[in-house]
């Protein structure tokens, strides 16, 4: 999969399409949490640890701000996701979606600026596993390889996440642009992180 490098021209949504954004929202915020709880059971450095403890409570308060919001609460789950058990594999993972959400709150923030500060959490979340990215590249040479070779998996996968957080007949018009837009973004970040080939 091919992505031009170009930035493409930023796309504001219309407040018609204020709902389905919270809802995804919502369910990426609990999908979000989930993932962080399971991630701390995880072999990580201590910093990642206490990292972690910290972004959890971030997903918290922003999973409770989406409830609100909507009026109804996210979907409970019996036990916690499989997530990668070796570190390298489990930051990519970990950055992936942190800088999928950071997309997503790009686009929120123009229709409720009132949830900016969303946007800055989801910032530094995606700074910090971009710095833990940059720690395993230019260390040991196996965790290197394991994390590049996790990232190009990720990035396979990518097209069909986004089509699912997609998926609602609102942004049927502004799919297109949508999903080569985030693409693209995630694309430059994932080269700049020493992540992909440019």
């Amino acid at each position: 999969m091919v992505i031009m490098p170009q930035a493409p021209n930023p796309l504001r949504l219309p407040l018609s399409c204020e709902s389905a954004l919270l809802e995804r929202f919502l369910k990426a915020e609990a999908m979000a949490l989930w993932a962080v709880r399971a991630s701390q059971l995880q072999d990580v450095p201590a910093n990642v640890h206490t990292f972690l403890r910290r972004h959890e409570a971030d997903e918290r308060k922003h999973l409770a701000q989406f409830e609100t919001l909507l009026g109804h609460r996210s979907a409970e789950r019996d036990r916690l996701p499989s997530v990668p058990r070796q570190w390298p594999a489990l930051a990519v993972q970990l950055f992936g979606y942190e800088a999928l959400g950071l997309e997503f709150a790009l686009l929120l923030a123009e229709l409720r600026p009132d949830l900016s500060a969303i946007l800055d959490d989801e910032r530094r979340h995606v700074g910090f596993f971009e710095r833990e990215i940059g720690k395993i590249l230019s260390g040991d040479r196996a965790m290197a390889i394991q994390a590049i070779a996790s990232a190009k998996a990720w990035w396979r996968k990518l097209p069909r996440t986004l089509d699912r957080y997609l998926g609602d007949p609102v942004f049927d018009p502004f799919r297109p642009a949508l999903t080569a837009g985030i693409l693209a973004a995630i694309q430059r970040r994932l080269v700049q992180a020493g992540l992909l080939a440019a």
